[in-house]
């Protein structure tokens, strides 16, 4: 478990008899080629996010991928796979390289990991569209704090666990100073069972509709996944706000291009639809929205993703 180790064995050395408890020494501990998962193994945590509140998931590692040299992470709840699908909050759902646990931005691996952990390294990523500088800022007995910054992403701070071999805990802060994704490690261990899913997707529309005095028309482009064909299926997020004052409404209707409705809402006065999620079928082609919204203070936030479901029963 070269990432793990390593940090383990820079650990042993900097902080010799610090490590007590039975955990293993410097000495105790042979260094591998490739992180020491287990398929099953799994890290349930509180997310935080503004869009969706808080809850508790479960990461699982759902599968070891030879051929591709990546790690699965899935999560034991189809709805938390949809929403990172058409949200996509988590950046550690998906992919992770054998090779210092890199995290997919786009398709390319980034080192949000940079073994071994000295204190003070320092290293460059991209994550949530942002460029990061990233430094080891302490050692503590079990692992390092990493604190990351961008002229215009903000803050990240993130402790990796050298025992259990992933985040304890992780932290982006907006240049607003604004939590825009928080994660708390609650509970670890190895042999889940039961089926986990994760999904590849592509974001199709993310856009905010406010009051209007008449109707809103708009479109959205189905043509399947970049490199896995056709979408199993299309993954809607709604957020919706109707104004209190009388006479205010809203309404939504999504065609496909054979003019067949997937998806139907309407509102009253003084109602609301809050980070509500769904799917739809998914026929290649061009969709069509109509939208008729009134009051004020009303909005709607729309965001549609094409999915590629994987799941695996463990």
């Amino acid at each position: 478990m070269r990432a793990v180790l390593l940090l383990l064995l820079l650990l042993g050395s900097s902080l010799s008899g610090c490590i007590g408890d039975g955990s293993p020494s410097a000495e105790e501990i042979s260094v591998d080629e490739e992180p020491g998962w287990k398929v099953g193994d799994w890290f349930q945590y509180i997310f935080t996010t503004p869009q969706y509140g808080q809850d508790t998931t479960r990461l699982v590692i759902a599968d070891k991928v030879e051929s591709d040299n990546n790690w699965i992470l899935a999560v034991n709840s189809r709805t938390e796979a949809q929403r990172h699908a058409v949200l996509n909050h988590n950046p550690f759902l998906g992919r992770l390289t054998f090779d210092d646990l890199k995290v997919y931005e786009n398709g390319i691996a980034q080192s949000v990991f940079n073994f071994p952990m000295n204190q003070g390294n320092t290293w460059q990523f991209t994550l949530f569209g942002y460029s990061w500088n990233a430094e080891v800022s302490e050692l503590t007995e079990d692992g390092a704090v990493v604190e990351a910054i961008s002229s215009g992403g903000g803050e990240i701070t993130y402790t990796f666990d050298g025992r259990i071999g992933f985040l304890t805990e992780f932290t982006w802060v907006d240049g607003s100073r604004v939590t825009m994704f928080e994660m708390e490690l609650v509970d670890h261990g190895r042999g889940h069972t039961g089926q986990v899913w994760f999904i590849r997707a592509t974001d199709l529309k993310d856009e905010v509709y406010e009051q209007t005095d008449g109707e809103i028309s708009d479109t959205f482009l189905d043509s399947g996944h970049p490199r896995e064909g056709d979408f199993d299926f299309l993954v809607w997020y709604l957020d919706v706000i109707i104004d209190a004052s009388a006479g205010s409404s809203g309404s939504l209707t999504v065609k496909d291009h054979w003019d067949a409705t997937a998806l139907s809402r309407a509102w009253g006065a003084d109602s609301e639809e809050r980070h509500a999620i769904g799917t739809i079928p998914s026929v290649t082609g061009e969709y069509s929205i109509t939208l008729h919204l009134s009051g004020a203070d009303s909005y709607v936030h729309l965001r549609m993703a094409g999915g590629v479901e994987e799941s695996w029963s463990l």
